[in-house]
């Protein structure tokens, strides 16, 4: 799936499709909803627009959670996942399908901050990217290693194991605190981390008073 889908995939949405209609018809269900866990990149790949037709009329309860988790594309690619270029194809599908059949539902992403290979520049990145896309999620993920996975592996070694490749990783508190409090930098008590970090990077150009800015400049 990726850095682009293989060329043997065959992407078939029909059997999932047909769970869900048969649920829909079970006696005493009123509603299925998925809430979560839709690969965005299979439903891209599919060149019917049936399942998301199907998700949208019948299975969304106004809000559907996706994971981009972030929009680096060295950061992504460390993390399996692919480009967000793919992920805001299915934004973009999803809003005109729900406006299509008249329909306000929304997606909700999830993004995680200190994730091996985000340097304070990525998570900049990040925060500019959430600041267009117009809503500041209400909950993040600062990235923890669990065992069994690529990520922990590049956390505790700093190598990707899968190229040899070193990685950076982000460790010290301040930063970890930098790059969470970016995802969330329209909140007061985070006015000062936000600061730093930017003036950290000479991103300037966030501080101040037009429509892509950040922050506010402090008052005196």
């Amino acid at each position: 799936m990726t850095p682009s889908k293989c060329r043997n995939l065959q992407v078939d949405h029909s059997d999932y499709i047909e769970l869900l209609r048969k649920i829909r018809k079970v006696e005493g269900v009123k509603k299925v909803f998925v809430r979560s866990g839709i690969r965005y990149d299979y439903a891209i790949y599919d060149s019917s627009d049936e399942f998301i037709n199907e998700l949208c009329h019948h299975h969304v309860s106004g809000q559907l959670r996706t994971a981009p988790e972030h929009v680096s594309e060295h950061v992504l690619k460390l993390m399996g996942k692919p480009s967000i270029s793919t992920y805001n194809q299915f934004v973009k599908k999803f809003y005109n399908v729900n406006k299509k059949i008249n329909k306000e539902q929304y997606i909700v992403p999830y993004f995680i901050s200190s994730h091996p290979g985000s340097r304070l520049k990525d998570a900049i990145e990040l925060a500019e990217y959430i600041r267009d896309m117009g809503h500041i999620p209400e909950q993040v993920q600062d990235f923890y290693p669990t065992p069994g996975t690529l990520s922990t592996c590049m956390y505790y070694t700093g190598f990707n194991p899968l190229t040899g490749e070193e990685v950076y990783v982000p460790k010290s508190s301040e930063e970890k605190r930098m790059q969470r409090a970016l995802l969330q930098y329209n909140k007061k008590e985070n006015y000062d981390i936000v600061l730093k970090a930017l003036e950290k990077e000479n991103r300037y150009d966030l501080v101040g008073y037009g429509p892509k800015c950040l922050i506010k400049p402090r008052k005196l």
